[in-house]
């Protein structure tokens, strides 16, 4: 899964559940049944996790391109230097 893959299954998972819980309250408010709310809620849930957790191809539209390792060995990493050794020197 790429980076907008995740902003899109973020964005889907939001919607989703936001949707399920409105249409649940409804049902259940029209009627009068708590159990009715919660089962649809928890059916949406379901649903939910079905349609953002695996990686659907959908969420692999924009891949990242990696450098190749024969790149890698052109362009080492660089080393972090010990600034503690040095002294500041300042005027007064």
């Amino acid at each position: 899964m790429d980076w907008q893959g995740q902003k899109l299954a973020e964005q889907l998972m939001q919607i989703l559940l936001l949707a399920f819980a409105a249409v649940a309250f409804a049902t259940g408010y029209a009627l009068g049944s708590f159990q009715i709310m919660l089962l649809i809620y928890a059916a949406g849930v379901v649903v939910t996790t079905l349609i953002t957790v695996p990686n659907w191809p959908f969420f692999n539209r924009h891949p990242l391109k990696w450098l190749d390792p024969s790149e890698t060995e052109k362009h080492p990493k660089p080393q972090v230097g010990n600034s503690s050794s040095k002294k500041k020197t300042g005027k007064k």
